[in-house]
């Protein structure tokens, strides 16, 4: 395996790609007892149009969470949860709008539980009487969604800000999609997107970077198995078709999601670079330590619940933010006047330097999160970028620039806003 280190991390990764087209990261941790192993496709909920095999499919809404659902399931009428619980382990995954994710943690039998992660994810079993039986589990799942205000708010803005891309469709499909999902659509998917050459492995621990490597190869074999190709068909305007949504629910006061679309960043150096002078460019306009933030605190607009930051999913982006507040309305026109004056005025040094340092702490102190590690390590494999390479990036950031994201993305036409408010009570 090739070993990279970064020494003002004080990290360690090795790397390696096997035959069969996966690759295997592996964060050492020595002397901790506790081992987490994610096991990623790049294969999320709006991977629903691919071509294989020279030929075009396209799933329906919600089978990659449908999919996740039904990978616990192994021939034998196997519990693939209580064998993890039987080697003190604990597993779970999730689906997210660009990847699924299977992990497990645990202090003893890391390499019977890496066994066993490898063997279930890969190793596609699907009944009719099973898919039919987890259909109405999935229903119920997505009735609580339609019920729980913090989904619906952001869900109706997605529907609202984007024409074309699949954002618009909740990462759990609806009660009509999930009606189309069949044992061979849910084989096609597997075939598409779980082949290793479309997945990461990747493990935070004290363990031996060389029997990770070993022990994936050996379960899933050499072979290099062809991958689905995303069709990503998704040309999406800078402006929102709909400026604002609003819906009434049992709440006790009113929240919002407001958000500012953002071109999509791609993948490599440059994209990650741009991600980060957005992630800065949210901090300088609306973070707790701007000027924006104290302003509307104590003027009673906002309170503890706001916050917000850079979103990006495969084919777009958005700065986002969100809260409680009895006047939504007041907060998007005070977030669009600061945007104008950032732009104008321009970001003062000390505020600058002190707002990436920050930011860049906040970054070095989460890798003390083995599952925050592990996440980032995956997404942003995904992206073409070396997570561990972060700081450089940082560094090379200036203020110039978050002024210009400012510039060419706080724009009323770029703007949507999603409120739910209280349902009135006579």
């Amino acid at each position: 395996m090739t070993r990279i280190d970064y020494p003002e991390l004080d990290e360690t990764l090795y790397r390696q790609t096997l035959p069969n087209g996966l690759t295997v990261c592996v964060v050492p941790r020595k002397g901790f007892t506790k081992s987490l192993a994610y096991f990623v496709t790049d294969y999320g909920s709006v991977h629903t149009e691919y071509a294989l095999d020279g030929k075009y499919d396209q799933a329906p809404a919600g089978v990659a969470h449908y999919l996740e659902h039904k990978m616990f399931d192994l021939p034998g009428d196997r519990d693939v949860s209580a064998e993890f619980a039987a080697l003190g382990a604990g597993t779970n995954a999730f689906t997210s709008y660009d990847m699924t994710a299977y992990y497990f943690s645990c202090t003893e039998n890391f390499e019977e539980c890496l066994k066993l992660l490898l063997e279930f994810v890969s190793t596609p079993y699907f009944t009719k009487e099973s898919v039919e039986k987890e259909r109405g589990i999935i229903d119920q799942e997505i009735g609580m969604n339609e019920d729980a205000p913090d989904s619906v708010v952001f869900e109706n803005l997605m529907q609202a800000m984007y024409e074309n891309h699949p954002i618009r469709v909740p990462i759990l499909g609806t009660s009509e999609t999930i009606r189309e999902i069949t044992p061979e659509v849910l084989y096609s998917c597997h075939r598409a997107f779980y082949a290793p050459g479309n997945m990461l492995l990747c493990v935070v621990g004290d363990v031996e970077p060389e029997a990770v490597a070993r022990i994936a190869e050996e379960q899933l074999g050499s072979e290099k198995l062809p991958v689905g190709e995303k069709c990503r068909d998704w040309a999406e305007p800078m402006t929102c078709p709909q400026s604002e949504v609003t819906a009434k629910m049992e709440v006790a006061m009113p929240m919002f999601n407001l958000a500012f679309k953002c071109e999509p960043l791609g993948r490599g150096d440059d994209a990650i670079r741009e991600e980060m002078v957005a992630d800065l460019a949210a901090e300088a306009l609306f973070g707790e330590s701007s000027e924006l933030y104290l302003k509307l605190y104590e003027e009673g607009i906002i309170d503890s619940s706001f916050g917000g930051g850079f979103e990006t999913i495969d084919g777009c982006a958005m700065l986002l933010c969100s809260g409680d507040s009895e006047d939504a309305y007041a907060v998007r026109e005070a977030i669009l006047s600061q945007g104008e004056k950032l732009t104008r005025e321009g970001l003062p040094e000390a505020d600058f330097l002190r707002m990436k340092r920050s930011a860049l702490g906040r970054r070095i102190r989460s890798l003390d999160s083995f599952d925050a590690t592990c996440f980032r390590v995956c997404a942003y494999h995904f992206s073409d970028f070396d997570y561990f390479r972060f700081p450089e990036v940082y560094r090379q950031i200036t203020a110039d620039e978050i002024i210009a994201f400012l510039g060419r993305v706080i724009k009323r036409e770029r703007c949507c806003l999603s409120i739910i408010d209280p349902i009135d009570v006579r």
